[in-house]
């Protein structure tokens, strides 16, 4: 089955760059002959570049100064992309020209032939030029959106539930999530993003995880930064994905264990409270809610279930506590166990995908390729009484940069219905 998928992908690669190049090819056909081939020799080198650089920067032999870095990836993915979209149009048309073919064949007449081969012609030519300009866009999409990774966009959410304690209404969040430290290359931008934070003037402040892409040390200036972040009821944080060091090659267990501990020390030297599968109650006079929060927990892509509900559960049903809110990084916990398991958690908070970093909001759609992955994957939904809230992500991983979603604050208001 492997071997098949593998087959599968090296053909559909070869397909895009075939069509790619036709296209390029078709485009430049009444240029003059030395421009013609200046400009097709120029991409194969672009794309020879880029398939090169993408297996010599994942095995570390290639090491480029952060802006170079950022540009090349962006340009690499918006090649890749274009050429996805070059793909599906250019073969879409080639069959249905095969289609018209074998129909004419069948119905015999030679002019119904030639007449589905000349209007075949015209709109082949037609989609050409529109797959050329989609891919294009695409590549200056992607490039123009490095400007975009700290233009940090707050997110207002106001909440009504019967069932929050009337001392509770009014109160104020603030959740960020995915920070991703170990990809940031300006404090000062960062700075200015915790400064959007405290202008907010939250009661609370949640992160919901993935603080490195790998590493503990990847923290560091940052460190002093995030440390500014204070609130009346405190700053609550749990880990993600990418906080346990599994992406990388530890020498030994014990220095991915070591990583592992250095970054819960972090957290508590930033006055953040790091739960671990554990809950805190919230007490107002004789009103209380109940936070939890767990480690991760992902139903996709084969996610190490690190997080316990049973254990930051354990002694919370006997308190009664009439309102929950659920800190879990990865939204896929919210179906696959939190809605069938505790119908008592009535707020979800996630983050993890990052809205894909690419997509299109608009006031009346929102999409990205990453919706056919998690069906939460960016925004608030609800199912019966019970909400999750999946966050954009503050920071950035892989592509360095922002393209039609933008890194996110989201401020909570929860009020009494």
């Amino acid at each position: 089955m492997n071997t098949l998928r593998v087959i599968l992908v090296l053909a559909l690669i070869g397909f895009a760059e075939y069509y790619s190049f036709v296209v390029i090819k078709s485009a430049l056909r009444t240029a003059p002959a030395v421009l013609r081939n200046s400009l097709l020799a120029l991409y194969l080198v672009i794309d020879i570049l880029c398939w090169s650089g993408f297996f010599l920067l994942r095995s570390g032999v290639l090491q480029l100064p952060n802006m170079v870095k950022a540009v090349y990836i962006a340009l690499a993915i918006g090649l890749l992309i274009s050429k996805a979209i070059i793909l599906i149009i250019m073969l879409g048309d080639d069959v249905r020209r095969l289609i018209l073919l074998i129909i004419a064949r069948f119905k015999a007449p030679a002019s119904a032939a030639g007449s589905a081969a000349s209007e075949g012609i015209s709109r082949s030519v037609f989609l050409s030029r529109m797959a050329l300009a989609l891919g294009g866009a695409m590549i200056v999409g992607f490039l123009h959106g490095i400007s975009n990774r700290y233009r940090y966009q707050v997110k207002k959410v106001r909440l009504r539930f019967p069932n929050l304690p009337q001392s509770f209404s009014g109160l104020r969040i603030v959740q960020i999530s995915d920070i991703h430290s170990g990809s940031f290359d300006n404090p000062e931008a960062v700075s200015k993003g915790v400064d959007q934070i405290l202008a907010l003037k939250p009661d609370i402040i949640f992160f919901t995880g993935d603080l490195v892409n790998d590493r503990a040390t990847e923290v560091g200036v940052y460190q002093q930064i995030f440390a500014r972040l204070k609130a009346p009821m405190g700053v609550y944080s749990i880990l993600g994905n990418h906080d346990y060091g599994d992406y990388v090659q530890w020498p030994s267990l014990e220095e991915k264990k070591a990583n592992l501990d250095a970054l819960k020390q972090i957290h508590a030297r930033m006055g953040w409270k790091l739960m671990m599968n554990e809950h805190v109650v919230f007490e107002r006079g004789a009103d209380k809610i109940a936070l939890i929060g767990i480690e991760n927990w992902g139903a996709k892509a084969h996610f190490p279930k690190y997080g316990s509900m049973k254990d930051a559960y354990a002694g919370l049903p006997e308190q009664h506590i009439p309102f929950q809110i659920l800190l879990s990084h990865d939204p896929s916990h919210w179906s696959a166990q939190v809605r069938p398991e505790y119908p008592e958690v009535d707020l979800t908070l996630s983050g993890h995908t990052h809205g894909m970093q690419f997509g299109i909001e608009l006031p009346w759609m929102k999409w990205s390729p990453v919706q056919y992955i998690y069906k939460q994957w960016a925004g608030l939904y609800q199912e019966g009484k019970q909400y999750i809230y999946v966050n954009r992500g503050f920071g950035f991983l892989g592509y360095q940069g922002r393209f039609g979603i933008l890194p996110e604050i989201t401020l909570l208001e929860l009020n009494k219905a």
